[in-house]
């Protein structure tokens, strides 16, 4: 019986284990766990999502204190037009966190960095350059282009040296949006260096209406890689969302995949960003906890616990301090439902918004509990302790259960000493 460790995943020069550990944001997929899954001969993700607010966290700079204050006067206007990213602070984060993550690399394992179109932040074009761009500068092995079709990304940074020698690939859940990116670039004469596919199945923003339990992941990987056959395009794929095992991800490599990408057994690692009492929620869910959605002012279903703190909340749209979802004239799905709630109440303090959410500011707060469709067999990787909670386990224990387990099994970790 094969293993994933008898695949390798060839990009250009670099032979790689075949396993992608998906980019997950706001800093859920960590420097810390993207370094891992590439000392271990694999690729890691790290995420730009609210990227000031991550350069704040981890080097203690004042971004997003310096835009509130910039915009304080704005606070308790509806109109957000004027609330918008200074490009140089976008830059300077991009490259502290990218290039700090770089500067750590060991092994012989890539780092990408995966950036959200849907995060417009009022000057999507703009926004999105210097984003692209100043991952590059900072050394970044390869981008990942998700949460949109991307098909003005490419040209934005056609004109970066390094536009050909970094990887660059894109997330696509149809082989529609993959033939609209590559006849959109053709004049380029760059095509993607892999694709990754993503089912119904995976976590948070997913790239099906509600009716996404209509389609497989499976049959999506093999229209798309008889199309590219047909097409004698050699672009590798990379098959994600609900491959729980080691097993499931051989069964998509023999399909003809060339790896798969991963990310909600990583929820509860050590190295994950999540706050430990989060990493519990994942743990304790049981299926019938979990739900697609649709309060993401991007206009995407999204899978979540339906415990979320994000769900039903009327906090007050935090644009001047974030304001990554703000559109190009400077509006946002959740602004519009929240003046609607306190119009019907007035004088009310206790606000509550069902249909959408103040993304940025949950999950900036980690209370939007984005997961996988699998996140309720958690519980079954790992052992309860004698105060209910369950056992962490370690980003390298969970990569090397994928890398060699066969027949469907999962390595339980070594039960550690309770104090």
């Amino acid at each position: 019986m094969k293993r994933v460790d008898d695949f390798r995943l060839q990009l250009g020069s670099h032979e790689l284990v075949p396993i992608v550990v998906g980019g997950m944001g706001v800093d859920i997929s960590t420097a810390e766990l993207a370094l891992e899954a590439a000392r271990l001969g694999g690729i890691g993700h790290i995420s730009d999502a609210l990227i000031t607010d991550v350069a704040d966290r981890r080097f203690d700079t004042s971004f997003v204190k310096e835009k509130t204050k910039f915009y304080k006067l704005n606070i308790d206007n509806a109109d957000k037009s004027s609330v918008k990213f200074d490009l140089g602070h976008v830059a300077e984060a991009t490259r502290l966190h990218v290039g700090r993550t770089m500067e750590a690399k060991r092994g012989s394992g890539l780092i990408f960095v995966n950036c959200m179109e849907k995060l417009t932040m009022n000057g999507p074009a703009e926004t999105l350059r210097v984003r692209l761009a100043s991952a590059l500068d900072a050394g970044i092995d390869g981008i990942t282009l998700s949460a949109g079709l991307h098909l003005g990304s490419f040209s934005l940074i056609a004109d970066h040296p390094r536009f050909r020698d970094a990887k660059l690939g894109i997330i696509v859940s149809s082989l529609r949006a993959l033939q609209l990116f590559i006849r959109k670039n053709a004049r380029l004469e760059r095509l993607p260096d892999y694709v990754v596919v993503e089912g119904p199945l995976a976590g948070g923003h997913l790239g099906f209406g509600l009716d996404w339990a209509q389609y497989d992941l499976r049959t999506i990987v093999r229209e798309i890689a008889a199309w590219l056959e047909q097409e004698q395009l050699d672009i590798p794929l990379i098959a994600a969302g609900g491959i729980f095992t080691g097993t499931d991800a051989v069964s998509f490599l023999e399909d003809g995949a060339r790896a798969v990408q991963v990310a909600t057994r990583f929820t509860v690692t050590h190295e994950c960003g999540l706050p430990d009492d989060v990493k519990q929620e994942y743990f304790r869910a049981n299926e019938e906890d979990i739900e697609v959605n649709t309060i993401s002012p991007t206009g995407y279903p999204m899978r979540m616990l339906k415990s979320s703190p994000a769900i039903g909340s009327g906090i007050r749209p935090g644009c001047e301090s974030y304001g990554y979802l703000l559109d190009a004239k400077g509006q946002c799905a959740y602004i519009d439902a929240y003046n609607r709630e306190v119009a019907l109440h007035p004088g009310s303090r206790d606000i509550h918004v069902w249909d959408k959410t103040c993304l940025c500011t949950h999950m900036r707060n980690f209370k939007c509990w984005t997961c996988g469709h699998y996140t309720y067999r958690l519980k079954d990787t790992s052992h309860r302790l004698t105060d209910g909670s369950y056992q962490l386990l370690t980003a390298e224990h969970v990569f090397r259960d994928y890398q060699f387990s066969t027949d469907h099994r999962i390595a339980l970790p070594e039960v550690l000493e309770e104090a």
